[in-house]
């Protein structure tokens, strides 16, 4: 009976340390964003989104995120670029899926140009939102993601929803 205890107890920690081992190093992501600035009334901006993750541990990682977005209606050109960092909690309990959730800070500029004229601002940005990793390969997954930024710009705050479609590259193992 001891030795089947003791034969058990071996098994499980094997079984821990291989998990730990799903756990890549680094991720890097990138992918086409749709932000929809000032949800009413607001201004629908394609672009993309780039973010670089270094994992601490299986469910801890601090993330560094930029997108750049642009919209011309009637001839107005709207461009946000938002770069904030913070960090990022996932949940390993699979290679195939890995849910995650993140909380973000840092500042957004946003500018106009129309009929010769321009202008632009800068503020602090905040953002709260997650995703999914859906695992195609041990390096390799597709990442669907959906964020609220708020944008504090001249006084207020432009809320805004940003929806991002990318794939992940994982370096390493943690």
């Amino acid at each position: 009976m001891r030795k089947m205890i003791l034969f058990a107890g071996l098994i499980l920690l094997s079984a821990t340390g291989s998990r730990a081992q799903d756990t890549p190093a680094a991720e890097v992501s990138a992918g086409y964003s749709y932000l929809r600035l000032g949800v009413s009334n607001g201004i629908n901006e394609n672009g993309g989104s780039i973010s670089i993750a270094g994992n601490v541990n299986r469910w801890l990682g601090l993330v560094a995120d930029v997108g750049g977005y642009h919209a011309s209606p009637f001839g107005v050109g709207f461009n946000t670029l938002t770069y904030m960092g913070g960090p990022r909690f996932s949940y390993r309990s699979s290679s195939r899926v890995t849910p995650f959730a993140q909380v973000l800070l840092g500042g957004a500029r946003t500018s106009a140009s129309a009929f010769g004229m321009s202008g632009s601002t800068n503020g602090f940005a905040y953002s709260a939102g997650g995703g999914v990793d859906l695992g195609l390969t041990k390096h390799i997954a597709l990442r669907p993601q959906l964020d609220y930024i708020g944008m504090r710009v001249g006084g207020g705050t432009v809320n805004t929803v940003r929806g991002s479609f990318g794939i992940v590259f994982r370096f390493g193992n943690r």
